[in-house]
């Protein structure tokens, strides 16, 4: 089993699978793990996987259109310093506070590779899901799309360089990996989207997920995406610029659908900007006229 496999068959058993986060009465509850191998580069910082790590889970409360309160994390390392766990700790309550969360502490085990498992709770009454897109309605982004993708390039430039080490793309690469989680935004959106998720697998498998929760289709313009500037930075050509913003994922960015005559109230009402680069369409998910593959980011591989 893959992924993607392994959700669809938990998701034939659980009852409040199958969206970013659960909600039960009210209360949104969400839970990632993230590891050194697979998730955090060589050149990560201690404060940057804090960040990521709990940011992750509370990019999953923003795509419910809730309200983000708190959040914990188990940091599992072969051994614990001072500085590493300080840093960490700092990291996890930062990315909680630019949101209005709180981080409210975790666990500690001892692990063959450094690995941080998070939990984020939120609060929402009319939960945002993948499910209630209509053809007609409009597609939007929150944000860029690619900065992960340009932070990767930029970690293998400090391990693979000519010139040995490059601290200036390491900085550049921790500052593009600490994303802001669009709680704000998402609840800015929420009482006009119809549905709505996180693109933690990049933006053409998140099409994916939605058509299929939504039973609909998608028609997206490439000249519309918001690609962000550190992908022209990194990327040599075309290809590779959409291989960054399309496929790869981990951006954490709102992707979801409202309808045209919204579109004005939610491009007001975020702090976010907002860009629309498509239209819901009765079925296929295409761009610019053909079909954009299901591919993305998926955890142990394809």
């Amino acid at each position: 089993m893959d992924e993607r496999a392994a959700l669809s068959f938990l998701g034939d058993r659980l009852s409040h699978a199958g969206d970013d986060a659960a909600v039960v009465d009210g209360q949104v509850l969400t839970t990632d793990m993230l590891h050194e191998t697979t998730d955090f580069p060589a050149g990560t910082t201690r404060y940057t996987a804090g960040w990521r790590s709990v940011g992750a889970s509370l990019s999953d409360v923003a795509a419910m259109g809730a309200e983000a309160t708190a959040a914990v994390a188990v940091y599992a390392a072969p051994e614990f310093s001072e500085a590493d766990l300080g840093e960490f700790v700092a990291g996890a309550s930062d990315v909680c506070e630019a949101v209005g969360a709180e981080y409210v502490g975790g666990d500690l085990d001892e692990s063959r590779e450094f690995t941080a498992a998070t939990t984020a709770l939120g609060r929402t009454d009319d939960p945002v899901r993948r499910s209630g897109a209509s053809p007609g309605e409009r597609v939007c982004v929150t944000g860029t799309l690619g900065r992960t993708g340009a932070a990767l390039r930029l970690f293998e430039r400090d391990a693979t360089g000519d010139g040995g080490a490059e601290p200036e793309a390491v900085e550049r690469a921790n500052d593009l990996f600490r994303f802001e989680p669009r709680v704000e935004a998402g609840r800015a959106v929420a009482p006009h989207a119809t549905a709505m998720m996180d693109s933690s697998d990049g933006l053409a498998r998140s099409l994916h997920q939605l058509a299929e929760a939504s039973d609909c289709g998608f028609a997206v313009d490439a000249d519309a995406l918001p690609v962000d500037e550190s992908v022209r930075e990194v990327a040599d050509d075309e290809t590779e610029r959409r291989e960054l913003s399309v496929f790869f994922g981990e951006d954490f960015e709102l992707v979801f659908t409202v309808p045209e005559r919204d579109l004005a109230a939610v491009r007001e009402s975020s702090p976010t900007p907002i860009s629309v680069v498509g239209e819901v369409t009765e079925s296929g998910v295409e761009m610019d006229g053909e079909p954009l593959a299901d591919r993305g980011y998926t955890h142990g591989g394809e």
